[in-house]
């Protein structure tokens, strides 16, 4: 992305937290999977998202209006023995050249340097708590510029969740992000197709897994999440991880899998199956679900709020329950009472961006939040049937969830996965044709 693109969101960050504030992003800390194997490393995205700095061992520090340097970045300096292991590193140079830093300094200098600058400010925007390392140093700075009383205004400073003011400014993506998040359902939806035509019969769920991350990988992506590759009585266990199990004739497959391209998410799933057609349960089962999705789509609308397309898809699924017997009663006492919940047990949707369940909150003042263009979101109603004696035995395991990413515009919903094919026919001539 664009450097010009992090320097935008730095200048509004600093209009939005003011000249009394100073904000310090801690970067993340290298994760270590057993001994000394690390993770793959993937930055923090709120260190991210304003710095677009991707190393370890380093600190942003936002002062808004300082005439010296605004932005500063501490870094680690080149280490040529470590580099020769590790690859190179930007260094103090780098930071400034190439990721748009004021000013850079050692990452062993900021004991020296930072406290200087956190005194001179009333607020502290700082996420406590979020990084259980670096919050000791934190307090350890503000204490002894209490103590020592060198605040040069006297008054108390003041902690400030960093999440107050990022959380909605992230809420809002902007054109760059647009097109990242676009190409990230892209690579998401070559993935699933390739899947769909690989899966048969005798194949294990860590197969069809495989030729999932072979996709992403073969376009520089990587892995959003663990993908939930579920046949059978497996695609109604909701965080399904296990990916073992056998693909038999006549099975279901949920598929819910989704890539990170430049470090933003997409989060697609379609279920289908294994043998090509549907049975006449399975069907009427995935019409029902695609129903209720087709209809939360379209509350996705600028000025609706944010329960809306859950409300369309709740109602949308209480009805067909009712057709098919599956629910007994009239539609709004079911719908009062809940009566859905057996079958369709979670939200239709959660924001969506450089997380894959992006941050924003979803309520603002106890009402739900209104729609706005430029926020995107995920929309997944699912059913999902697990065997009992109040439903008849042709329903048992069958578990279907269908989810697109979807960006709120000034007018219809662009459903970014749109291209994947959903419908019944669709799905089954692309497994069919293998």
């Amino acid at each position: 992305m664009d450097r010009k693109e992090f320097a935008r969101r730095r200048r509004q960050f600093m209009r939005m937290i003011g000249k009394d504030a100073i904000a310090v992003l801690p970067a993340a800390p290298v994760r270590h999977r057993n001994g000394d194997i690390e993770y793959a490393y993937r930055q923090d995205s709120h260190f991210y998202y304003l710095s677009g700095f991707p190393e370890p061992d380093a600190v942003a520090v936002l002062v808004p209006g300082r005439a010296q340097a605004e932005y500063l970045l501490f870094v680690r300096e080149h280490d040529a023995l470590r580099e020769s292991w590790d690859g190179a590193w930007a260094g103090t140079d780098g930071a400034v050249e190439r990721y748009g830093a004021d000013d850079a300094f050692p990452i062993a200098d900021i004991d020296e340097i930072l406290p200087g600058l956190m005194e001179q400010r009333q607020r502290i925007f700082y996420s406590m708590g979020a990084h259980l390392d670096f919050d000791p140093r934190m307090l350890a700075w503000v204490n002894a510029i209490r103590v020592q009383g060198r605040q040069a205004t006297g008054a108390q400073q003041e902690f400030v969740a960093l999440s107050h003011v990022l959380d909605d400014m992230r809420l809002y993506k902007s054109r760059a992000e647009q097109a990242s998040l676009r190409r990230a359902a892209h690579i998401a939806m070559g993935a699933h197709r390739r899947a769909m035509r690989f899966a048969r019969p005798g194949r294990m769920e860590y197969e069809v897994m495989a030729e999932l991350v072979h996709e992403f990988r073969s376009h520089n992506a990587d892995m959003s999440y663990q993908p939930i590759v579920g046949s059978g009585a497996n695609a109604c266990i909701m965080h399904y991880r296990d990916n073992n199990q056998r693909l038999c004739d006549g099975d279901l497959l949920l598929l819910d899998a989704g890539c990170e391209h430049d470090y933003y998410a997409s989060d697609v799933t379609r279920t289908f199956p294994v043998s090509g057609r549907f049975s006449a349960a399975q069907r009427a089962i995935y019409e029902l679900v695609l129903e209720a999705q087709l209809a939360a789509i379209d509350k996705v609308r600028p000025g609706n709020h944010w329960n809306q397309p859950h409300e369309a898809a709740v109602r949308a699924i209480t009805q067909g329950l009712i057709k098919l017997g599956l629910l007994k009663g009239s539609l709004a006492r079911l719908i009062k009472e809940q009566a859905y919940l057996p079958f369709f047990s979670h939200r239709t949707g959660h924001w969506l961006g450089l997380d894959v369940h992006d941050v924003g909150d979803y309520r603002v003042g106890g009402e739900w939040r209104v729609l706005e263009a430029g926020m995107a979101l995920t929309v997944e109603p699912g059913i999902y049937i697990r065997p009992s004696p109040r439903v008849p035995r042709e329903f048992w395991n069958i578990g279907v969830r269908i989810e697109d990413d979807v960006l709120v515009t000034d007018g219809a919903p662009e459903v970014l996965t749109a291209a994947l094919e959903k419908t019944p026919e669709a799905l089954e001539r692309l497994v069919q044709a293998g």
